[in-house]
């Protein structure tokens, strides 16, 4: 959901951009509206009245959507002034597979599909790997087939952008491979027992929505929908439709895509706390065989300089999807940086 976001361009309070005072204030929202604590409202707006009455440069409201969160996220290109990230490229390449399945078919060439998507007994018996890969890139133009294709490309450029951006490229690849592979694999291996068939890539990319759900799960979207709520839905009706047909390979791929997306995110801590998770990873992980007690030393005063360099990432957070969004530990640390900058202010 779109914040705001004020940016100043050049106006400096105490030797420090005005713009850290507003966000240390809590003026990001959700609600497209400026939020202040109630102790430091006054103070705040003291300090705008005074840089507004000196100033001749006015405030840019944007609306931002993304925020780069990750030390690993590159762009892997530039088109003029934009980015092209991987999310961008795969979008790319889905649409190009999809335009020239499109072709195929109305040149008469459709069977040509046949030898790309996933069919586990040309896996065993023919030693055609490469379906393991290319299920994913079909996209035949039956039906209303198209209609959700393109319906699924927006959800995969939208909501792949933010998950690339928050767990960096190299992570992102390395979820999207798993993503793509691992049904493949299950499918295969159950192909021992009975031929299985794959030709769709909407299980991966709900996949992606559900990584993105699971960063940011108190996000609002359609409807005021929060995001958890969005996936919770979504993966309720798949499994329903494919129970009511009696559909057991989409219900097993649609699930092994949820599971490994939630459970590649909680793996790179960017996930919400679970108390059975730590519990769980508490029981099975190395135990320390001696306890080492530190030195007690004195704490040292953090400087206004570490306050604004610890808080930042959860403020970034704020402004890009509300206060709602962030874990309890977050919260505290959040509390506890606001209570010292108003007692180093007192």
């Amino acid at each position: 959901m779109p914040s705001v976001f004020i940016r100043v361009n050049s106006c400096f309070i105490g030797g420090r951009p005005l713009h850290l005072h507003a966000k240390i204030a809590g003026i990001f929202s959700t609600d497209r509206s400026i939020q202040l604590g109630p102790s430091c409202s006054n103070n705040f707006f003291a300090r705008l009245r005074t840089w507004l009455a000196c100033s001749e440069r006015s405030l840019f409201i944007s609306v931002m959507f993304g925020v780069t969160t990750s030390d690993d996220y590159r762009p892997v290109a530039w088109m003029g002034r934009y980015p092209v990230d991987v999310t961008t490229m795969l979008v790319g390449v889905h649409i190009v597979c999809a335009i020239l399945t499109a072709l195929a078919f109305a040149a008469g060439h459709g069977v040509i599909v046949n030898y790309l998507m996933f069919d586990s007994a040309p896996v065993w018996y023919g030693a055609q790997v490469w379906r393991l890969f290319t299920y994913a890139f079909i996209h035949p133009p039956l039906g209303s087939a198209l209609l959700w294709f393109a319906f699924e490309m927006y959800m995969l450029f939208v909501f792949g952008r933010e998950v690339e951006r928050f767990i960096g490229r190299r992570a992102y690849i390395a979820l999207y491979l798993v993503l793509l592979l691992l049904p493949a694999v299950i499918l295969t291996l159950w192909g021992l027992w009975t031929r299985t068939a794959i030709a769709t890539s909407g299980a991966l990319h709900f996949a992606i929505f559900v990584a993105f759900a699971t960063i940011y799960p108190n996000v609002e979207l359609f409807l005021r929908i929060m995001a958890k709520w969005a996936a919770v839905i979504l993966a309720a009706i798949g499994t329903l439709s494919a129970l009511a047909a009696h559909d057991w390979q989409t219900l097993v791929v649609l699930w092994t895509s949820i599971g490994s997306a939630f459970l590649f995110i909680e793996l790179c801590g960017a996930g919400p706390e679970l108390a059975w998770w730590n519990n769980l990873k508490a029981r099975f992980g190395p135990k320390p065989k001696l306890q080492v007690v530190q030195k007690m030393r004195p704490r040292r005063l953090a400087k206004p300089d570490d306050v604004y360099a610890s808080i930042d990432p959860i403020l970034d957070k704020i402004s890009k999807f509300g206060i709602g969004s962030l874990t309890a530990n977050e919260r505290r640390q959040l509390d506890r940086e606001r209570e010292r900058l108003l007692k180093q202010s007192e």
